[in-house]
């Protein structure tokens, strides 16, 4: 599997802070024509400072491409993209945004779809919803938060065709999603599939919860924009092309490495193992996988890896740069 983004300038129309920590940006092209199509759960690369690139699920409605909206929160530990957006963005800027890919798309012979959302994770599937509202298949959405005022977009949500689908849950008022219950119905029903986007704590317990319950992996969806730690000892890395031999040290993500020894030149957009633009053939040895990008049997297969979150299985892995 391979992907080349187009990328192409886009302007601000609008900023919103929609509660302390998330604001909402609608975009246009600078160019003025109409935006690239996109399915629903469909993200895009922003280019950022500095280098920097993130990806963004699309939110606004795949039926209207006058303008695209993009949900960030503003992250305790940024990297810097998030608070570029939160502090540097504004109407009138220009941005260099991608063409849209979904890697989080709605199962097209599901017969029912149940949705959980935790905090920022509401993003694709407030898109995903425009697509449902207008469809037969029953669906339902089960959205967390910390807090009402942490709670965002609910008010669209409770003005939206799908209000009656719609169930919020505050922490802070003792509200708690029951993982038990509602994974326990679709395990119960065959046709069913279950979406899951949020923090990782959620997306573990959900997949957690769907094993012991028997739900079958191709009816268990999830999207996390988060770069895995490099976590796991040091090993050698080979550059099969020209032979030559780098130490990835613990912590240290394979392009790291590479970019550090300046070894070679390897183009990747996210940096979160969602883009597949770093995505190199696997000549010698096996990979730890850790990206969103691959589907499990190419994971499985040991054919390529995403250099950005990947690691070595062994103590040595050859590949093909």
């Amino acid at each position: 599997m391979s992907n080349t983004y187009q990328m192409f300038k886009a302007r601000v129309t609008g900023v919103e802070q929609v509660t302390p920590q998330i604001k909402r940006f609608t975009l246009v092209r600078a160019d003025g024509q109409p935006l690239p199509a996109f399915s629903g759960g469909s993200h895009v690369i922003v280019q950022l400072a500095d280098g920097i690139s993130n990806a963004y699920s699309l939110m606004s409605d795949p039926h209207d491409l006058r303008s695209y909206q993009l949900g960030v929160r503003l992250e305790e530990a940024s990297k810097g993209g998030s608070a570029f957006m939160h502090q540097q963005v504004q109407v009138g800027s220009e941005l260099t945004i991608s063409t849209p890919h979904n890697l989080f798309a709605l199962a097209p012979m599901a017969s029912r779809h149940v949705l959980i959302a935790g905090g920022i994770g509401i993003t694709p599937f407030l898109s995903q919803l425009h697509e449902l509202a207008r469809g037969t298949v029953p669906y339902e959405l089960h959205y967390a938060f910390r807090s009402p005022e942490h709670g965002a977009f609910r008010a669209e949500l409770a003005r939206s065709a799908s209000a009656e689908r719609v169930h919020c849950y505050a922490d802070s008022q003792g509200e708690k999603l029951d993982l038990a219950q509602l994974i326990g119905a679709v395990a119960a029903d065959s046709g069913a599939h279950l979406y899951v986007c949020g923090p990782k704590p959620l997306i573990e317990a959900v997949i957690a919860q769907a094993n012991q319950l028997g739900v079958a992996a191709e009816r268990v969806h999830f999207e996390q924009f988060a770069a895995t730690p490099a976590t796991g000892g040091a090993f050698t890395l080979v550059l099969g092309r020209s032979g030559r031999e780098l130490r990835v040290e613990a912590g240290m993500t394979i392009i790291q490495a590479i970019e550090n020894a300046k070894a070679a030149r390897v183009e990747c957009l996210c940096r979160e193992g969602v883009c597949g633009t770093c995505e190199t053939r696997i000549l010698e040895g096996e990979a730890e996988h850790f990206d969103q990008y691959l589907s499990e049997q190419e994971r499985a297969s040991q054919q390529s890896l995403m250099l950005c979150v990947s690691r070595a299985r062994g103590d040595r892995l050859v590949i093909d740069l």
